[in-house]
C-alpha cells in the first residue's frame, strides 16, 4: 500500500504544478491581448494561431488533471478496499487462531486423559484403576 500512496502524492504533486502552468498560461495570454489592446495592434494570422495554441495547451493540460484526478479516485477506492478487506481478513485470523488453539487445548487434554491421567490429579507413580 505504501507505493499507492507514494503514487498518489508524485499524482498530486503533477497536479500542482499542471494547475500552475495553466494559470500561467492564462496570465501570458491576458498579457498578450492587453498588450495588443493598448497598443492598438490587430491580430494577424500569426498571433491567432498563438492564441490558439494557448488554447490546445489549456485544454490538453485540462484533459490530463481530469486523467489524474481519475487515477486518484481509483487508488483512494481501491485503498479503501483493500483497507476493509485487511480488517475482515485479520479479523477472520483471529477468529481461526482462537479455534486453532482451542482446538490444541483440547488435544492435549484429551492425550493426558487417553494417557491414563485425568487433569494431572493422578501422581506418575499412583495406579490408575480401571473398571
Amino acid at each position: 500500500m505504501l507505493i499507492l500512496k507514494s503514487v498518489d502524492d508524485l499524482l498530486e504533486h503533477i497536479k500542482e504544478v499542471q494547475n500552475s502552468v495553466k494559470i500561467l498560461s492564462n496570465d501570458s495570454l491576458m498579457s498578450m491581448n492587453s498588450f495588443m489592446q493598448k497598443n492598438n495592434l490587430e491580430i494577424d494570422d500569426e498571433i491567432a494561431t498563438a492564441f490558439q495554441y494557448q488554447d490546445i495547451i489549456t485544454q490538453q493540460l485540462d484533459a490530463s488533471l481530469e486523467a489524474i484526478e481519475s487515477m486518484r479516485k481509483s487508488i483512494a477506492i481501491f485503498s479503501h478496499a483493500y483497507k476493509s478487506d485487511e480488517d475482515l481478513a485479520n479479523g477472520s485470523l483471529l477468529k481461526l487462531q482462537e479455534k486453532l488453539n482451542s482446538a490444541l487445548a483440547q488435544a492435549k487434554e484429551k492425550k493426558e486423559r487417553f494417557s491414563g491421567k485425568s487433569s494431572g490429579d493422578v501422581a506418575e507413580n499412583d495406579e490408575i484403576e480401571f473398571f
